[in-house]
């Protein structure tokens, strides 16, 4: 499915390879039409954005919503177990995962990465790439959520995403999500907190010993679970 490829190229970081390749990007998500077209608008608002602004302000801005906000954090299991060693375990076995299935990620960036893992979805058949977007669909939909809020075009992938995944959300998962601290990127001092903030916990061992290496779906639906305890 091209059009996740398109979808992660939007969400990275805006070089002017990017900017060339906008058209490109346009015409896939077009022609593939597997995003609505209410949502291929507002992808196509965010385009005509990063096409039109000066380049150094956008990755000025970029920075500062998805490096420097950890709520905004584009690493998927910076959400679900933030700096605890789960989280690093989990690494290990979603990149073996895209080994296992012949699919080399960039050094560069770590498994997780949203872009990243879009971009091994999009080499998988339809049915599956589909079934693999939805599987983070809590995450996703807090992002948008945050997104929107501070009225970013980049709200806009987040829409598209789950407009092709069509999961369904778990509310009690996404209340937990949203009880995480949110502070705008020139608050300091709500920055530095959010950033030394205890991991989001959802239950003894549910990170842990509970998670076959084989299936990234039990690494991801970590953030669909829920449990009484999880910490506000």
């Amino acid at each position: 499915m091209k059009t996740l490829r398109a979808l992660a190229a939007l969400l990275s970081y805006p070089t002017r390879e990017l900017v060339d390749a906008l058209p490109e990007i346009r015409d896939v998500i077009d022609r593939e039409a597997v995003v609505p077209a209410a949502d291929r608008d507002r992808i196509h608002r965010l385009i005509d954005d990063l096409a039109a602004g000066d380049l150094y302000d956008r990755q000025e801005r970029y920075g500062l919503l998805f490096d420097r906000t950890r709520s905004l954090s584009l690493h998927l299991f910076e959400h679900v177990h933030g700096e605890s060693r789960d989280r690093g375990q989990a690494m290990v076995d979603l990149l073996k995962l895209y080994e296992e299935a012949g699919y080399t990620p960039t050094a560069s960036e770590l498994p997780d990465f949203l872009p990243l893992f879009l971009e091994f979805a999009s080499t998988r058949a339809p049915r599956e790439a589909v079934g693999l977007v939805g599987q983070p669909a809590n995450v996703i939909a807090a992002l948008r959520e945050r997104l929107a809020k501070r009225q970013s075009p980049y709200e806009a992938v987040m829409a598209a995403l789950l407009s092709i995944s069509k999961a369904r959300l778990d509310a009690k998962a996404l209340e937990a999500l949203r009880a995480e601290p949110d502070p705008e990127p020139d608050d300091l001092a709500a920055l530095d907190a959010a950033w030394i903030e205890q991991e989001v916990t959802f239950g003894p061992g549910a990170a842990r010993d509970n998670c076959p290496v084989v299936r990234m779906a039990e690494r991801l639906r970590v953030a669909t679970e829920t449990n009484p305890g999880v910490r506000p």
